[in-house]
């Protein structure tokens, strides 16, 4: 049964798998890997911003008579760190890093919150340990700063950090699902990707769009890395697997691709 919804291609089109079907790993697009460098390089020059935000804030505003100057540069400073980690988090899902470094892997997908700390750290230090500011304005710049940090570092953590190998194991299991195709659809509110536009679970009162693309791409816009289960089991019933086949053949395809 068709969906009655409207389906929105991603792009205009659906690419073909980005593992080169049937062998390779996940290697990103040379359009999506010069649109991530395009981000970093965004990421990198608000915080650098930032950072020179600090440095004007240590040497020009730890006084008394400037702590609302102070209060409005510790936001300004505040906005373009988390601006920072959400291009850099938005360039880290175009292209991946691999878990085999796993020194780079982290500092890659958590940059975000090492410097969103560093952009406030100093700061904290000096406004607490200021003998030009008296114990009220130390008071409340030092909390807005903490505040600040905390809020930084937070945003600026992935918590479900892509990678090279991830793409290449959920490409995998939707194109042995999928006829061999790296195609799947997914809502503005959903938490999951779908195999089938008809799924009960993306044909509701509240799903008014169902977007059409593949699993990078719905990781890049939504990111969004779970297969809908019952898309899963309809699949397999409609190709005789059970879900001990699904696994032997992924691990099977995972291990054609390591060597």
């Amino acid at each position: 049964m068709a969906t009655t919804k409207k389906i929105t291609k991603v792009g205009g089109t659906v690419p073909p798998s980005s593992t080169e079907k049937g062998g390779g790993v996940f290697v990103a697009s040379a359009e999506n890997k010069a649109k991530a460098k395009q981000l970093r390089l965004f990421a990198l020059l608000a915080w650098i911003i930032a950072m020179a935000g600090q440095a004007f804030a240590i040497f020009k505003l730890l006084h008394d008579e400037t702590l609302v100057y102070l209060i409005i540069t510790i936001v300004v400073i505040l906005a373009l760190a988390i601006t920072g980690s959400y291009l850099w988090k938005r360039a880290n899902r175009l292209d991946p890093a691999s878990e085999k470094d796993k020194f780079r892997f982290f500092v890659q997908n958590q940059l975000g919150a090492i410097l969103g700390v560093l952009a406030f750290l100093p700061m904290v230090i000096l406004i607490l340990t200021s003998k030009d500011m008296n114990k009220q304005s130390k008071g409340i710049a030092g909390a807005i700063a903490v505040v600040a940090l905390l809020i930084a570092g937070i945003t600026g953590i992935d918590f479900n950090p892509p990678s090279i190998e991830q793409y290449t194991e959920q490409i995998r299991e939707v194109e042995l699902l999928n006829n061999g195709m790296d195609h799947v659809y997914w809502t503005k509110s959903g938490s999951k990707y779908h195999l089938f536009s008809d799924c009960s679970y993306i044909n509701t009162d509240r799903t008014s769009e169902i977007f059409e693309g593949t699993v990078p791409q719905a990781r890049e816009l939504k990111n969004i890395t779970e297969l809908c289960s019952r898309c899963r089991n309809r699949s397999l019933k409609e190709q005789g697997m059970t879900e001990e086949d699904l696994k032997t053949k992924l691990i099977e395809r995972l291990a054609d691709t390591i060597r």
